[in-house]
């Protein structure tokens, strides 16, 4: 939770309501363009800024990992994510759903800290696209 010298502005509320409201994992941009819906007025400057901020306190996570663009989430809980390589739509897999045993050998100097799991793959939009492509792309062949 935020300190009392940090307090939840009504701008970092509204941002934080958005994303807490959608499961879509946006971009600051798209963070922005759902919050002018409620605070028209507000920078797409005040908006990085305050993702900033909520990421620093915990409040939302940065997934600076999938795909090119930043992206956050506001479900803090341990989980995992699962990316789609064509459409770039992110999805929640429960931490507890997927099993990754990590070894590392005990002369490695490091002091592991934690570590980051990428998925990836088709989403079953895209997966339903690429067989539909390549059955129009068959008839068209044998007619």
């Amino acid at each position: 939770m935020p300190t009392p010298t940090h307090r939840l502005t009504p701008q970092r509320k509204v941002i934080l309501e958005e994303l807490r409201n959608t499961r879509s994992h946006p971009t600051a941009d798209e963070v922005y363009q759902l919050v002018r819906k409620r605070l028209p007025r507000i920078s797409l400057g005040t908006v990085y800024r305050n993702l900033d901020f909520l990421h620093s306190q915990g409040l939302v996570c940065k997934l600076d990992k999938a795909g090119s663009q930043m992206r956050f989430d506001a479900f803090t809980v341990p989980h995992l994510h699962i990316t789609c390589v064509r459409c770039g739509k992110i999805v929640d897999l429960p931490a507890e759903t997927a099993t990754v045993k990590l070894h590392v050998p005990k002369d490695v100097p490091f002091e592991i800290q934690g570590h980051w799991l990428e998925l990836f793959g088709l989403c079953p939009d895209c997966k339903s696209q690429s067989r539909n492509a390549g059955h129009g792309k068959h008839d068209h062949q044998t007619k």
